[in-house]
Parts: structure tokens; sequence; C-alpha cells
């Protein structure tokens, strides 16, 4: 991860009080799969201050229960086509999603998904897209995407509301 996003990201938890962590990925998509993988890996490493969600490809069935945790911060972790070398990493607030191409297999339903949590939480919204080298079907990730996932961990595992 750039210390450019590192940087960015960290000041976006400034002042996070509670955190909702979203990983979404189609499990039989390859590196598609990296918002799950990165949220299951903060299992155990995050206080209660920290909800760890995974939705796959279905985040708008998390709604309440994201909803319900009061969030003063969301960040959706996903997989995109940004035209970066595979496992690079780029934040984007959703506002900036409408004119992005990134391919997402969900991600007009994730447009929606984070206007509606914006109402319902006035919680700060945030993208954490991965760039993706293999979207074919099949269960494993690859090298360079499974590497920066585990980067990824690290770094919210230290940085996430204690």
């Amino acid at each position: 991860m750039k210390r450019s996003v590192k940087r960015e990201l960290k000041e976006w938890l400034l002042g996070a009080e509670r955190v909702a962590v979203v990983g979404i990925g189609n499990p039989i998509r390859m590196d598609d799969y990296i918002g799950v993988i990165i949220t299951r890996g903060l299992h155990g490493k995050v206080s209660e201050k920290v909800l760890l969600v995974e939705c796959e490809t279905a985040p708008e069935n998390h709604i309440q229960q994201i909803v319900d945790f009061k969030p003063t911060h969301i960040l959706l972790i996903d997989a995109a086509l940004l035209g970066l070398k595979p496992g690079e990493v780029k934040l984007f607030k959703p506002k900036n999603m409408k004119f992005f191409s990134a391919f997402s297999t969900h991600i007009l339903s994730l447009q929606i998904f984070c206007e509606y949590l914006a109402r319902m939480t006035n919680a700060k919204i945030m993208f954490l897209l991965v760039q993706p080298k293999e979207t074919g079907f099949g269960e494993e990730l690859t090298l360079e995407v499974l590497s920066s996932g585990k980067e990824i961990v690290s770094f919210l595992s230290e940085n996430l509301p204690r």
C-alpha cells in the first residue's frame, strides 16, 4: 500500500469512534474476493468498536446490521479494475464512484447502498479498492493480491479504533 494511501486512510480514520468494515466480493471469482479475505483477516485483531461484515456479493443484505451498529465511519473493501498493478490500492469517496469506470460485479448497487447508509447513519463512507490480477472462475487469490491483502490487514489492525 502506497504511503499516500496509508496517509489518506489514517486521516480519514481520525476521530473514528465506531467503524464498520464491509468486505465485498465473489467467492468464486478469484481476486474479486479480496474484500472478504481482508475482513476475515481482521477477526481477533480489532476491538468491539469495529464491526466486521462479510457481505460477499450482497451488501444490501447487511444494511440493518450496519445501521444498528451506529458507525461513525464505514469502510467498504472491494476489488475493482483501476488500471493499476495487481494488488495496488486506491481510496474513493462514494460520490466519486459515480464517475468512475471501475469494474465491479455490484457497482450500481454499491452506489445505492452507500447513499442509503449515508442517510441512515450519517457516517463517513470510503471505498478501499484493490486492483485484481485475475477475476475468472476459481477460488484462489493471486500472490500479488493476497500479499496486498495481508498488508492492508496489518495496517487496519493498527489504525482502527481501539
